[in-house]
């Protein structure tokens, strides 16, 4: 059996300690009794979103495999169920870029050169950053008075940057002219033949703007999804927070799960949505249920692809033998 590694064991420990923390922080008899009082038909009328986003997120995979030719590009089946049942491992990863290796290895396992695999992950999880901080940008103009002043221009500083250096590695020519000069100075031509590759694959995404811009848009959509789950789920919790408290919030503790110092996004998130939501007068015990709710229906979500899993692992329908 392979021991895990000490980054792994790590994350763990941040998690469980920084959850055991805010849950204490939040009394944990108070947030017992918030999770009693949820109503549960709210909560299951937020499945129903959450799958929707999960649709989305398949079909913006779907878009960034556009450059393929159509002989190198696996039938739709087979790349719904690639996506589906690597995110459903993911889960069980210690990060959620564990999820994004098996999705490009499995790809690849397709008859796709590993190289676009990986530039269509690479792309796909670019472009989900991106729509969380242009989401967080837009929605700090309406932000509530009592949300701190840094948080608003953060927000726009950070898409900015992120805009500005998803754009420059798809459409510059000088990126591209750098690349290449440092990766001919790597000692390694493996490594070097690697990226390369690469780099080459993400400049074939340049004759695809139209495609881009309708990943752009859903993954836009997706936010806003994951946005009213936040609300659906803050409402069966009797949480009074209007609108605009979560659309200012739930961007900046989704791009917070996304840091790669815990497991699933556990006690970084339950810190984030106490922090945040306290500024909006929301108790630390309710935003504390609030967040575990969040973040169980996300596993949730996570379970079509296993049902997958169990009904032949990666490839079984697509009908290529691993």
């Amino acid at each position: 059996m392979t021991r895990p590694s000490a980054g792994a064991l790590g994350r763990v420990a941040v998690a469980a300690g920084l959850t055991t923390y805010v849950l204490w922080q939040s009394n944990p008899s108070e947030a017992a009794r918030a999770l009693a009082r949820a109503d549960w038909r709210l909560v299951a009328a937020t499945l129903a979103l959450v799958l929707a986003d999960r649709s989305l997120n398949a079909y913006r995979w779907f878009l960034l495999l556009r450059p393929l030719s159509p002989a190198a590009r696996p039938p739709i089946g087979a790349i719904l169920r690639v996506f589906f049942v690597s995110t459903f491992i993911g889960t069980f990863l210690p990060t959620s870029v564990g999820g994004d290796a098996v999705r490009a290895f499995s790809l690849s396992r397709l008859g796709v050169r590993l190289a676009d695999s990986i530039a269509s992950v690479f792309l796909d999880r670019a472009f989900g950053s991106l729509s969380i901080l242009l989401v967080a940008a837009v929605a700090a103009a309406s932000a509530p008075p009592s949300v701190p002043a840094w948080l608003p221009i953060a927000a726009w500083a950070a898409a900015l940057a992120g805009a500005a250096g998803l754009g420059f590695s798809i459409f510059s020519g000088r990126a591209a002219r750098v690349a290449g000069r440092l990766m001919h100075r790597l000692p390694a031509s493996r490594v070097q033949r690697a990226l390369e590759g690469l780099s080459g694959a993400l400049r074939r995404h340049q004759t695809a703007g139209g495609a881009l811009l309708t990943v752009l848009g859903s993954s836009i959509l997706v936010q806003v999804l994951r946005i009213c789950q936040a609300w659906l789920l803050g409402l069966s919790l009797g949480i009074t927070a209007g609108p605009a408290a979560y659309f200012t919030y739930v961007p900046v503790i989704l791009f917070v799960m996304l840091l790669p110092i815990t497991i699933l996004g556990l006690g970084t998130s339950q810190w984030a949505f106490v922090a945040l939501f306290g500024y909006s007068g929301v108790a630390p015990a309710d935003a504390f249920a609030l967040s575990v709710l969040f973040v169980a229906l996300g596993l949730v979500g996570n379970l079509p692809g296993g049902i997958l899993y169990a009904t032949g692992g990666l490839h079984h329908r697509s009908g290529v033998q691993p």
